[in-house]
């Protein structure tokens, strides 16, 4: 498996935990729910969301979706995935360029 498929993977899993946190209403502080209710385990998934504090504590035990962190994360990563296809671009346009000037 390349490493494309593996970010993405990784990242559908990641919508899949943000999806089940929301279907169990856990979404601010007041309604945060343990892993169990939520139906979930530990997982690669959550602790990534978790080191991004997309996913925190409220209490011992209790965690809770922070929806605007989620976007902020989205919003990033979109950003960087757009700077890298321009950068291939202009990369791809200068070799371009170079081999039509000879």
């Amino acid at each position: 498996m390349g490493a494309a498929a593996a970010v993405a993977i990784m990242r559908r899993r990641e919508r899949e935990v943000v999806d089940d946190f929301r279907a169990a209403g856990a979404i601010s502080p007041a309604t945060a729910q343990s892993y169990n209710a939520i139906g979930l385990g530990e997982s690669m998934a959550i602790r990534r969301l978790h080191d991004r504090a997309v996913i925190r504590e409220s209490a011992p035990g209790l965690w809770y979706l922070d929806e605007e962190v989620w976007t902020a994360v989205n919003r990033t990563r979109r950003r960087v995935a757009f700077s890298m296809l321009a950068l291939v671009l202009l990369l791809f346009a200068g070799f371009a360029m170079g081999l039509i000037k000879r």
